[in-house]
C-alpha cells in the first residue's frame, strides 16, 4: 500500500514538474507590445544591456534629426524614458513569482541517529507537501493572473506616458507660436509708442496720448515675458518626458500645430471603443476572475490547508529494516477556515462593486471628453474660419484707408496688434482642440485619473500575495 502511495505521487509529482511554467523569451513583452502597438502605432523596448541602449540612442538621434512631430515623440518617449524602462522590468519581477508559484515545495529529508548502549539505529524521512501538490494548478492559475494585470497595467502606463507626451508637446509648439504672435504685437506696439515719444518732442503730440500708447507698450512687453517663460516651461516639460539630455535638448519643433482634423470621431463610437479596450476595465476584470479562483482554492482548503506526506527508512543494528509512511494533517479544531473564507469573500464583493463603479465612472469620462473635444473643434474652427479671416480683411481695409489718407498711422497700428492678438487667441484654440483630443484618448484607453482600482490594497493588488497557500 505504501508502495503504491508512494509511486502515484511521485509520478504525479513529476507530471507536475514536467508541466510547471518556465521564463518566456519575452519576459511578457509580447502582450505589452500588441496593446500599445494597436493604440499608437508604435511600441516600447526594454533597454535590458549596453546593446540595447546603444541602439536606443540611435535611434533617438535619427528621430531628432528632422523637426520633432508628435507621433516621433511618442517614440521617442516609448524608447528612452526611464521611469517606463523600470515599469518594463517589473514585468520580469512578476514572471519570476509566476515560474515560482508553478513550482511544488521542495521535498524535505529528516535524517536522525540514535544510540542505546551497544545499539545504533538510523532513520530517515523523506517529505512532500501533499497540499502544495494538490491547489498547485489553482495557485499558478491565480499568480498567472496576477502577471497579466501587470502586463495591463504596463501597457496602461506606456499609454498614459505617450498621451502626456503628446499633451506636452502640444503645449510646447503653441507656447511657441504664440510667442512669435505677441513679439509682432509688441513690435507694433513698440513702434507706435516712439512714434509717440517723437511726435510729443516735436510738440505734435498730447502727453496723455503719448503715455497712453507708452502703457500698452509696456503691458505687451511684459506678457511678451511671461509667454517666453511659459514656452521655456513647455519645453522643459517635454524634454524630461522624452528622457533627452546634453546635445538633445537641442531639438527643432515646428513652427505651427497640426491643421485641424475635417472629421471627429463620434460620440457612440468612442464611447464602445471605451467599453471594448480601456485597460482599467480590462485590469477588473482579470482581478475579478483572479479572486474567484482564489475564493475557491480557500473554500478547498478552509478545513485542511496543511498535508505532508512522509515515507520513512529506519535501520538498528542486529534488527530488520523498517519501512513505512507517515502523514501530517492539521486538524481543524480551533480555525475551521471560516475567517478565511469570509475574508476572500468580502474581497471578492468589494472588487465587484469596484469594477462596476469603475464602468460607471469609465462611461461619464468618456462622454464629458467627448463633448471638450467636440466644443474645442467646433471653437478652433470658428477662430480659423471666421475671425482670422475678419482680422485679416480690416488689416487690409485699414492700409487701404491709410494710403488714401482716411487714418492715420495709429489707426494701422492699432489693427496690425489686433491681429496679431486674434492669431494668438487662434493659436490656443487650436491648442485647446488638440489636447482635448489627448484627454479623450487617455479616457478610451483608462489611463486618465479614474484609477482607484489600482491604488488600493488587497488579496490580488500586484505583488501580494494569495489567500491560501
Amino acid at each position: 500500500m505504501s508502495k503504491l502511495l508512494a509511486g502515484l505521487v511521485l509520478a504525479w509529482a513529476g507530471a507536475l514538474l514536467a508541466g510547471c511554467a518556465g521564463f518566456s523569451p519575452d519576459g511578457g513583452m509580447d502582450r505589452v507590445q500588441g496593446l500599445v502597438q494597436e493604440r499608437l502605432g508604435s511600441a516600447p523596448q526594454r533597454m535590458d544591456d549596453e546593446a540595447a541602449a546603444a541602439r536606443v540612442a540611435q535611434e533617438v538621434e535619427r528621430l531628432l534629426a528632422v523637426p520633432l512631430t508628435p507621433d516621433a515623440a511618442v517614440k521617442i518617449a516609448l524608447l528612452n524614458h526611464r521611469g517606463l524602462q523600470a515599469q518594463l522590468a517589473e514585468l520580469k519581477v512578476a514572471e519570476a513569482r509566476l515560474v515560482a508559484a508553478g513550482r511544488p515545495r521542495n521535498p524535505g529529508f529528516v535524517y536522525g541517529r540514535f544510540a542505546q548502549g551497544e545499539e545504533r539505529e538510523f532513520e530517515r524521512t523523506f517529505l512532500v507537501d501533499l497540499m502544495g501538490l494538490i491547489t498547485l494548478p489553482v495557485r499558478s492559475e491565480i499568480e498567472r493572473r496576477r502577471f497579466a494585470q501587470v502586463q495591463l497595467d504596463t501597457a496602461r502606463q506606456a499609454l498614459a506616458l505617450a498621451q502626456e507626451v503628446r499633451a506636452a508637446w502640444f503645449d510646447a509648439v503653441a507656447a511657441q507660436e504664440g510667442v512669435r504672435h505677441l513679439e509682432a504685437a509688441v513690435g507694433a506696439a513698440a513702434a507706435g509708442a516712439e512714434l509717440a515719444a517723437r511726435m510729443r518732442a516735436v510738440g505734435n503730440f498730447s502727453r496723455q496720448r503719448q503715455l497712453a500708447e507708452q502703457l500698452q507698450y509696456a503691458e505687451l512687453a511684459a506678457e511678451l515675458a511671461r509667454a517666453r517663460h511659459e514656452a521655456t516651461v513647455a519645453r522643459e516639460r517635454l524634454t524630461r518626458l522624452l528622457g533627452l539630455r546634453g546635445a538633445q535638448r537641442a531639438y527643432q519643433l515646428p513652427e505651427t500645430l497640426p491643421e485641424l482634423p475635417e472629421e471627429l470621431m463620434a460620440e457612440g463610437a468612442a464611447l464602445q471603443h471605451a467599453l471594448d479596450g480601456r485597460l482599467d476595465l480590462m485590469i477588473a476584470r482579470e482581478e475579478l476572475a483572479g479572486l474567484a479562483r482564489n475564493l475557491g482554492l480557500t473554500r478547498r482548503t478552509g478545513l485542511v490547508n496543511v498535508l505532508e506526506v512522509g515515507w520513512l527508512n529506519s535501520t538498528a543494528s542486529h534488527a530488520p529494516v523498517k519501512r513505512g509512511y507517515e502523514i501530517e494533517l492539521r486538524l481543524p479544531i480551533f480555525d475551521w477556515g471560516e475567517a478565511r473564507t469570509a475574508q476572500a469573500q468580502a474581497l471578492y464583493t468589494q472588487a465587484l462593486h469596484r469594477a462596476a463603479q469603475l464602468a460607471v465612472e469609465a462611461e461619464s469620462e468618456v462622454l464629458a471628453a467627448h463633448a471638450s473635444y467636440r466644443t474645442a473643434w467646433a471653437l478652433a474652427r470658428h477662430y480659423r474660419d471666421e475671425v482670422l479671416p475678419l482680422t485679416e480683411r480690416l488689416m487690409e481695409e485699414a492700409q487701404l484707408r491709410y494710403n488714401g489718407m482716411l487714418i492715420d498711422v495709429w489707426g494701422l497700428l492699432a489693427q496690425a496688434r489686433a491681429r496679431a492678438q486674434a492669431a494668438r487667441a487662434a493659436t490656443e484654440a487650436t491648442r485647446d482642440f488638440w489636447l482635448a483630443e489627448a484627454n479623450l484618448r487617455r479616457a478610451l484607453d483608462g489611463t486618465g485619473a479614474v484609477q482607484a482600482l489600482l491604488a488600493r490594497g488587497g488579496a490580488l493588488a500586484l505583488g501580494g500575495e494569495p489567500l491560501a497557500h
